[in-house]
């Protein structure tokens, strides 16, 4: 199976975290909790697993979390098929100190319990097969704070979430070039992969004019299927950054590293729920997220600076009931509070 390894294990205590795999969207949902492994773990050799997909972990969000995890596994096909559990133990039958399950699928758990170890931490079936268990055995909402609850369960502590990200200085660098210190930058991620999670483009042209007749510089976050609407927001919005696209062509730079180094610079920002938009919020600056059919329940951490905004309570579920109105009230808010803080700190250069 394919793996990244790091770090040798040395004899030191191995701990293993299991997940289906890691799109990017999820894997930007799970960074906060990722952080806080190895300040909780420092002695151990970390391994996190996808054992039934592919992970971003192993490719373009690699550098994020190098200093935590030791080495990836993707596509490990554990956990996937009933015979498994007829067959000798996973992984070659190595040692684990703690292996912690961050799925639910019954069928996997019992798989990834014959791994050797000396803890197992799983929420299945409200934490029936591990080793601890919370006081309130539901599973939590959130992607990043069920893998926090697991943490905290096996480390035995009562851990907080990180909010840094270790993003490498390089972009950094350029994030700086192409988001000089100065504006008041508004974040707009107008794309997803599932339309019907878009709100109009149109609308979101509407928002970027609004906030351009107030001094503030629109930055337009632009997934690979939304690069036709280049010349529509240059047309409509004259001062309109879009400083991914300009990084591709100035500085032979792309990829999610730099468009969150982007987003760290923003002082406030708007998306549709899209990979985008988990972009900006893994980036920790204030968003307003803009949902229809999707449920923000995943999305949605309660530690951050989020406004969430629900067509549902717009007389619908389609993105199109959501208002201009309460999205550019939501940005006043957003701006009155941070922008200040913001400019006075000189940008927050993170570096």
């Amino acid at each position: 199976m394919p793996n990244t390894v790091v770090n040798e294990t040395n004899n030191k205590p191995k701990l293993l975290i299991y997940v289906h795999g890691d799109k990017l969207g999820d894997a930007l949902l799970k960074l906060p909790a990722i952080a806080t492994i190895r300040e909780q773990f420092p002695d151990h050799h970390v391994t996190w697993l996808a054992g039934a997909n592919k992970s971003v972990f192993c490719g373009s969000l690699k550098p994020l979390i190098s200093a935590m995890v030791d080495e990836v596994y993707e596509n490990a096909q554990i956990g996937v098929e009933w015979k498994e559990l007829f067959k000798p133990p996973p992984l070659n039958g190595t040692y684990y100190d703690v292996v912690i399950d961050t799925q639910s699928v019954v069928r996997t758990t019992l798989c990834l319990r014959r791994i050797k170890h000396k803890l197992f931490i799983s929420s299945a079936l409200r934490f029936l097969f591990s080793s601890r268990r919370p006081a309130n055995q539901n599973r939590i909402s959130g992607t990043a704070q069920q893998l926090l609850q697991l943490l905290r369960l096996a480390s035995g502590k009562d851990i907080k979430q990180k909010k840094l990200l270790s993003i490498p200085t390089q972009y950094r660098q350029a994030a700086r070039k192409l988001l000089p210190t100065g504006p008041v930058y508004i974040g707009i991620a107008p794309g997803a992969g599932d339309k019907q999670r878009c709100w109009p483009l149109s609308r979101y042209l509407e928002v970027a004019g609004l906030q351009q007749s107030k001094g503030r510089t629109p930055v337009f976050f632009l997934g690979p299927e939304e690069t036709a609407w280049q010349s529509r927001i240059l047309a409509e919005v004259s001062n309109a950054c879009l400083p991914e696209q300009e990084a591709v062509g100035k500085m032979g730079l792309t990829g999610p590293l730099l468009s969150l180094a982007l987003a760290e610079r923003i002082t406030a920002g708007v998306a549709n729920d899209s990979g985008s938009g988990h972009i900006l919020a893994a980036a920790g600056q204030p968003l307003i997220s803009l949902f229809g059919p999707s449920n923000p329940d995943k999305f949605f951490e309660p530690s951050a600076v989020r406004v969430l905004i629900r067509a549902q309570d717009y007389a619908g579920k389609e993105m199109i009931n959501i208002p201009v109105q309460a999205v550019t009230e939501a940005i006043e808010a957003l701006v009155d509070r941070f922008a200040p803080a913001l400019q006075q700190a000189g940008g927050d250069d993170n570096g």
